[in-house]
Parts: structure tokens; C-alpha cells; sequence
């Protein structure tokens, strides 16, 4: 190679900044209604898009299929009741299969769009449901990250995801991963996450407690990537009337608060966090931050004591049965 080539191939001090505009959508779809979730996850797209500017949108934590917060789908410790096990069937019936025709209209959408895009959903496979993240891009659909480990009360109706759903998408100007609600919490898997060169870091979630902001704004500085975190608003409203949640019937009883927010690679909220009903935040992201963030911490490179602490990450998938079929 020459002193030339060599030369054209360095960064210049001097080219235009590289920015990205990302939103994230704060919002909830009727549960039991896959249709309707489908179609309002299309319009969101949109507005993000074309009404907001967004290279990049995230929409919240099982957007599709529907966080059923409040239910209890008639278990407690040794047994299950008759009604609950029908909830469950309707919960079933709601998710939607990968691939299917909602992923090929959501990936129709991104590529009428130009857009890149994490949405959550509930996937059915067999007679298991697990929570993903979906990942599109102008191409169409690139991929999904299956919840690791579902919270709580939430292993009784989500299978847990294994390394094999993992991915990283390179848009072009960055890369783009995700980790959902509480797998933010999960060091290990942040760890693995960070070794893949995550810029955008997409966490959504159903988490509205004002404690989720400083965890947000911890990965975004522990990873020095930007955090997009998207969190469902839902009213009781939102949910059939013959199902009964804990918090009460009252119609306008917020069963999940919001708290969408971006932040920086230094901590700094760009956006949020959103409160007390639907809406999309958008912030312009400067790429070039994320090198001045690394500049005095990188935990998995320069900071990182690869002598002293490693990670071992499994990324193939597993297999209840194996052998000729």
C-alpha cells in the first residue's frame, strides 16, 4: 500500500460530524388484539420516521403480544386454575411467530422507510412463548434477541432465550445491539455485549420506576455507548374488560408509567425521561462521542484486566432433542 492510500484511509479532523436521530417510542398496543398492535406499531414507525426524522426507532418491551401487567393467570404455589390456563391460551394466541406475517410487515415497513428499528414482541414457538427484541433495517429483517432470563413471576410464562440470539447489527454508521428490561442488570451480559463494539445500546422495557434512570445512565457510561431505552405506557384500558388486573378496574389506573429516555456515553440525558402518557422522544446522537467517551475507559479494551478476569460466552444454540431426525 502507499504513503497516499495509506494517508486516504486515515480519519479527517475535519469531516462534517457523523450523527444518527434516534427516537423511542413510548406507547402500549391492546392486548389479545395482534392485529391492531401490528398496525399501531406501523404508524409509530412512521411518525418516528417521517414526522420526527429517526434513522433509528425503538419501540417498547412486548409491544406485540402485550405486557400483561397485573395478572396472575390463576397461579399460586402447586396449582393452576381452569381460567388461568385459558388466559394463557389467549396470551398464546396473541404472540406471533418468527418468521411470520407480522415480522414480514414490520420489515416491510422499514424498508418502505430507510430505517433501522428494535421492537419487542412476544414469540410463540411450539408451546412455548419467550420475549424478544426484533431487529429491521432498510433490508428488511435482520434478526432477534430472545430475553435470557424473564423476571419474576414472568418464568411462568416466557422460556428463557440462549446465546444463540445474540446479534449486533452494523448500520453503517454504527452498531447496533439491545438487552431487554431486566437483562440490563445482568453484568456478565453486558460484558459480552460490550465485546461486540455496541454504539447503540437498545433497552426496551416495562420498567417505570424512577430507578431505571440511573441504570440507564450506568451502562450508557460502564459501556460508553448511547442508551435508547423505550417503555410502555398502559392504562387499564388498554386491556380486555373481562380480565381483572390487581391494580383495579378503574379505566385510567396507569398500570405501566413510561420513563422512556436517551442518554449519552458520558451519562448525560439527551432525552426524557417521559412521563404521564404516550409520546416519542428523539435525540441527535454524534457519533464521534463515543470515541471521545472511550478516550479515558473502555471495559473491554483498554480498561479491561484480561490477566485477571475473562468471559467465556456460549453463542450456540441448544437443542432439546438432537440427533437424525
Amino acid at each position: 500500500m502507499t504513503a497516499a492510500e495509506v494517508e486516504s484511509r486515515r480519519p479527517d479532523s475535519t469531516a462534517p460530524r457523523r450523527t444518527v436521530t434516534a427516537a423511542v417510542v413510548q406507547a402500549a398496543a391492546p392486548l389479545f388484539d395482534t392485529p391492531a398492535a401490528l398496525a399501531r406499531a406501523g404508524e409509530l414507525l412512521r411518525e418516528a420516521v417521517t414526522g420526527r426524522g429517526a434513522d433509528v426507532v425503538v419501540l417498547p418491551e412486548a409491544f406485540l403480544g402485550g405486557y400483561p401487567k397485573g395478572l396472575d393467570f390463576g397461579i399460586t404455589v402447586g396449582s393452576r386454575s381452569p381460567a388461568g390456563r385459558d388466559l394463557f391460551r389467549r396470551y398464546h394466541a396473541a404472540a406471533v411467530e418468527v418468521p411470520g406475517p407480522e415480522v414480514d410487515a414490520l420489515a416491510a415497513v422499514t424498508r418502505e422507510l430507510g430505517c433501522h428499528a428494535v421492537i419487542g414482541a412476544v414469540e410463540r414457538s411450539g408451546g412455548t412463548l419467550y420475549c424478544v427484541a426484533l431487529l429491521f433495517g432498510p433490508d428488511g429483517y435482520l434478526g432477534l434477541h430472545r430475553k435470557l432470563m424473564p423476571t419474576a413471576a414472568e418464568r411462568c410464562l416466557w422460556g428463557q432465550g440462549d446465546g444463540s440470539t445474540l446479534p449486533v447489527a452494523d448500520t453503517g454508521t454504527g452498531r447496533l445491539g439491545t438487552a431487554i428490561c431486566w437483562e440490563n442488570y445482568m453484568p456478565l451480559f453486558r460484558t459480552a455485549m460490550y465485546a461486540k463494539g455496541v454504539d447503540l445500546w437498545c433497552a426496551p422495557t416495562v420498567d417505570d420506576r424512577d430507578a431505571w434512570q440511573a441504570t440507564m445512565r450506568h451502562v450508557a457510561l460502564e459501556g460508553r455507548c448511547f442508551v435508547l431505552s423505550a417503555c410502555q405506557y398502559l392504562r387499564r384500558d388498554g386491556l380486555p374488560d373481562d380480565v381483572r388486573p390487581v391494580q383495579g378496574d378503574e379505566p385510567g389506573t396507569v398500570l405501566i408509567g413510561g420513563g422512556s429516555v436517551i442518554v449519552s456515553p458520558l451519562g448525560e440525558v439527551l432525552a426524557g425521561p417521559l412521563r404521564d402518557g404516550e409520546g416519542i422522544l428523539t435525540a441527535e446522537l454524534d457519533l464521534d462521542d463515543l470515541v471521545r467517551a472511550r478516550f479515558d475507559f473502555d471495559p473491554v479494551g483498554h480498561y479491561a484486566r484480561p490477566d485477571v478476569f475473562t468471559l467465556h460466552v456460549d453463542e450456540s444454540p441448544t437443542a432439546t432433542v438432537t440427533g437424525p431426525r
